[in-house]
């Protein structure tokens, strides 16, 4: 099925055909007739499937449609997303789509000053990509009008429940008009997601492409039993082969990203990090000197974890396991994607077996275990230096020590006390 069996515009066909696509994916397939219907809408599909262009093509037709009865104006559209990455990513799709339309974009974040994107918002936009905290920021200010407002998006909404933004959704929400067109797309959808859904979606349709809790088929999966020592040496072997071109290694903790880097880097490894505590300015650049091959490897926590695309990821590594199966999936489903083939790999240790066995419950498959030939499994973990270790300490000896050290403090003079004065009286006779 091509695209121009939805009945899209003329200048969105023109884009999309420039951008490569040659027919849609399974979502978009079957939510693109049902959002330009006008219908509220839940979407549950695996990580890369295409789910952005789903919800961003259909509001582009429909921006275009008001464009050509010249009733463009004002901002008719808001998309909610977890992360600053994948809000600019989607102002970035959303650029290149409506390449050809005289709509404007603005896209609002944290992280950054405010007053540039102020000043974009002051000009008139018709379009706002952000996330909940900024946006919030800027009503409160009251620099915001949604009056004509008439599509909302929340992609991603697992993840900004997890990251604690419902009530800034709940009071965004509040400021839109009651009369709009609600989408929400997501790789899982969780209980409270279903929760959120029924409170703010209107006869919603929903659609399902595949299982909620599963890997794309385009992603092998493994596993490497390994003790938590021996994780980096063997990461640095398997870069070492051909097939590891572009690799985005998964830790939970931005610490463990600084030290992960600092190691690789040790072993002439070409990588770069991107976590929270990096600026904006250094996570953009990570980010895109990854995608244009300047470096082999990515260290990351999960804030790339959710809709980040990145062309010609080869392998995602999970350096440390993530706690949650939702987590896991939306982890690998950074390769593999555009029908591409990836591969996945897990380290894990002996404390993290439990977690294993939760996420191939929930996934429904045993994960296939791997060694690689000749690397030492039962290597002991290194010493934390080149000099000798301390000789052991002698407790009786030095227990000895310290009571001859009591011994030699000189000891205070005793203070005496001042002789009691005689109570006052007759004196005796002589």
């Amino acid at each position: 099925m091509p695209f121009s069996k939805f009945g899209l515009e003329t200048e969105i066909l023109q884009a999309v055909e420039k951008a490569g696509y040659t027919r849609p994916t399974p979502v978009q397939e079957r939510s693109i007739p049902m959002v330009m219907k006008g219908h509220d809408l839940i979407a549950i599909a695996q990580t890369g499937t295409g789910k952005t262009a789903a919800f961003v093509l259909p509001i582009l037709h429909r921006l275009s449609l008001l464009n050509r009865e010249r009733e463009l104006h004002g901002t008719r559209a808001l998309i909610l997303a977890p992360t600053r990455e994948l809000v600019l990513q989607i102002a970035e799709n959303i650029a290149i789509y409506g390449q050809h339309l005289p709509i404007r974009i603005a896209a609002i974040y944290g992280g950054v000053d405010e007053e540039a994107q102020l000043k974009t918002l002051r000009k008139g936009v018709h379009l706002i990509v952000a996330t909940p905290g900024r946006l919030m920021d800027f009503l409160d200010q009251q620099k915001l009008d949604f009056h004509p407002l008439e599509t909302l998006v929340l992609d991603e909404a697992d993840r900004m429940l997890h990251m604690g933004f419902l009530p800034d959704i709940e009071k965004i929400i509040s400021a839109l008009p009651q009369r709009r067109q609600t989408l929400m797309f997501s790789a899982t959808f969780s209980k409270e997601v279903e929760s959120l859904a029924r409170r703010f979606l209107n006869q919603p349709k929903m659609i399902q492409i595949g299982n909620r809790s599963e890997a794309a088929d385009t992603v092998s999966q493994c596993v490497y039993e390994v003790q938590p020592h021996l994780k980096g040496p063997l990461l640095v072997e398997l870069l070492k082969q051909p097939k590891f071109k572009r690799v985005l290694v998964f830790v939970r903790m931005k610490d463990g990203a600084n030290r992960l880097t600092d190691f690789l880097r040790a072993a002439q490894v070409k990588v770069t990090k991107l976590h929270s505590s990096r600026t904006q300015e250094q996570r953009q650049k990570a980010l895109q000197d990854f995608k244009d091959g300047i470096y082999q490897v990515l260290v990351a926590t999960d804030i790339v974890a959710r809709g980040i695309d990145i062309d010609g990821v080869t392998q995602v590594i999970n350096f440390d396991f993530p706690v949650n199966p939702e987590d896991y999936v939306h982890r690998v489903g950074r390769t593999g994607r555009a029908e591409h083939q990836g591969e996945a790999i897990s380290f894990v240790p002996k404390g993290d077996l439990n977690l294993l066995g939760i996420t191939e419950l929930t996934l429904g498959q045993r994960l296939v275990r791997k060694k690689l030939r000749g690397f030492d499994y039962f290597a002991k973990s290194p010493a934390p230096s080149a000099e000798a270790p301390p000789a052991k300490r002698d407790w009786r000896k030095r227990t000895r020590e310290m009571e001859a050290k009591k011994s030699e403090k000189p000891v205070a003079p005793k203070t005496p006390w001042p002789k009691a004065k005689k109570p006052p009286g007759k004196r005796g006779k002589k």
